[in-house]
């Protein structure tokens, strides 16, 4: 019994990490949608984001099944509630993700943003996909290391998001209602992606550390 137990901890884990690469390729294909003004990858992304929530939905019968069956402690069950509570952010990353692909979509054949501000979420689509690369990582590996890189590539996407915010408050701003709002919502769904990539992380460490620090990093 205990080898079964066992063996369905480590789908549970496999299935997260089949998820986080998910959103990894959601990421990056909506970002080059979003960049090229690309309709047809843009709807990839949308309809992909389906497989991404049947996933999840599937981990967490998995999952609520096996603390319904085993009754873990200790570290199993940590493994268990925190695979139902990482579920939920990278599922949610990849509905971010879809977001970016429907602005994308939305405003085809234009682009989202004006000139002025394209290499700043050329910079925000890099940011995002190292975290949910390094996210993928920290599943598979547990290095905590990870989780610093992790850190500071978010510490550099929430500097971004508030110039994004500086710049559509400038009396130099010109661009339209519709242009202003697009920029907004954009920045923050990249800045949005980065804080569940650091949602994940942290509860990994937690995972292998025991302990948890709300505030360990941000």
């Amino acid at each position: 019994m205990r080898k079964v137990f066992q063996a369905e901890l480590h789908q549970v884990g496999e299935e997260l990490i089949e998820i986080s690469n998910l959103v990894s390729e959601a990421m990056e294909k909506a970002s080059t949608a979003f960049h090229g003004a690309d309709i047809e990858l843009a709807q990839d992304v949308i309809a992909a984001d389906a497989r991404i929530d049947f996933l999840q939905n599937d981990l967490d019968e998995r999952a609520i099944d096996i603390l319904a069956r085993q009754g873990p402690v200790a570290s199993d069950l940590r493994m268990i509630v925190g695979a139902l509570r990482m579920s939920a952010s990278l599922e949610r990353m990849g509905d971010l993700a879809r977001h970016v692909a429907q602005l994308a979509r939305l405003r085809y054949p234009d682009k989202v943003v004006p000139d002025s501000l394209r290499s700043t979420f050329e910079e925000f689509s890099e940011g995002d996909l190292a975290i949910s690369r390094k996210v993928s990582e920290l599943l598979e590996t547990r290095d905590l290391e990870l989780t610093t890189q992790i850190q500071q590539h978010n510490s550099r996407i929430n500097e971004l998001h508030v110039s994004v915010f500086k710049a559509v408050a400038a009396d130099s701003w010109d661009a339209s209602g519709m242009t202003t709002a697009d920029v907004t919502l954009a920045s923050r769904y990249f800045e949005r992606f980065a804080d569940h990539g650091i949602s994940v992380a942290r509860k990994v460490t937690y995972l292998v550390t025991g302990e948890w620090h709300s505030n360990s990093f941000s």
